[in-house]
């Protein structure tokens, strides 16, 4: 029996109602991915040169502090992976999420929200961090996340 977890960012909620529709579908446990700091309105701006949000997309090496780790991660053997597309890749404290856990072996699905842009970026980004995952295709996702989630799984 698979145990699962759904981790997620999600800035403005969309991605959390999707990780919940999803975690929900394949009966995993529910994590969110939550900064130390917590983003305010201004530091999304993405139009804004001197927002958080735009100065951390512009450094690589940027990883944004993460609130609370998770619980005993090494009992989950897959893991959906959330975010929205920001800058045609995932936010940098997803970076510092695969940064802080030991992933190899374990099966990552990745899920992203977007107004328009792909998963393939971030998709790259992300097996580069962790290449003893195994990775599934990634999807974007808007209202189909649970059959998504579900159909994913049996191919994984």
């Amino acid at each position: 029996m698979r145990k699962i977890l759904v981790a997620y960012f999600s800035a403005s909620g969309t991605t959390a109602g999707a990780a919940r529709s999803i975690a929900q579908a394949v009966g995993g446990d529910l994590y969110e991915i939550r900064p130390a700091t917590p983003y305010t309105r201004a530091d999304l701006d993405w139009t804004d040169k001197k927002s958080r949000s735009f100065l951390e997309m512009n450094d690589p090496a940027c990883r944004p502090a993460i609130a609370q780790p998770v619980e005993d991660m090494d009992q989950y053997d897959t893991i959906f992976l959330g975010f929205p597309i920001w800058w045609y890749v995932e936010p940098r404290i997803v970076d510092t999420f695969l940064e802080s856990y030991d992933f190899s072996g374990k099966t990552i699905l990745p899920f992203a929200t977007s107004g328009g842009s792909g998963i393939d970026g971030a998709a790259r980004n992300m097996q580069a961090r962790c290449p003893g995952a195994r990775w599934v295709q990634g999807r974007t996702v808007h209202g189909n996340a649970a059959a998504w989630a579900k159909g994913a799984l049996d191919k994984a």
